[in-house]
């Protein structure tokens, strides 16, 4: 239960990344009036800190999965908050196709893991 728990940590750790980094690539969408040279300083200043979370969940991830399933699993968190993201902050319509994305890394997930 304990490994478990731990096995876990990473993938929290991954979420936290994410959101930074939504908010570093695409946040600045919202705002296309700023100045380009304020929205990069800006978004790198956001990607400061999926940074302090991206390289602790990779290294302490790697001790409980393969790099591939890592990816995969950043990839599954990536499609979830970039989903979630879009639809609140950017208003944009869910359409159907963010949920046939998301079954095709459901696809690989299960590729990944599989024994």
């Amino acid at each position: 239960m304990y490994n478990t728990l731990l096995a876990l940590r990473p993938i929290g750790l991954l979420i936290i990344s994410n959101i930074f980094m939504t908010f570093a690539w695409y946040g600045h969408l919202r705002f296309k009036q700023s100045a380009l040279w304020i929205v990069i300083l800006s978004s790198w200043g956001i990607a400061f800190f999926e940074y302090i979370f991206q390289v602790p969940a990779n290294r302490i991830g790697s001790q409980y999965y393969t790099t591939a399933q890592l990816k995969i699993i950043q990839e599954v968190i990536t499609l979830t908050v970039f989903s979630i993201f879009s639809v609140t902050f950017l208003k944009e319509k869910f359409t159907i196709n963010y949920l046939y994305a998301f079954l095709c890394i459901l696809g690989a997930v299960f590729f990944i893991f599989k024994k």
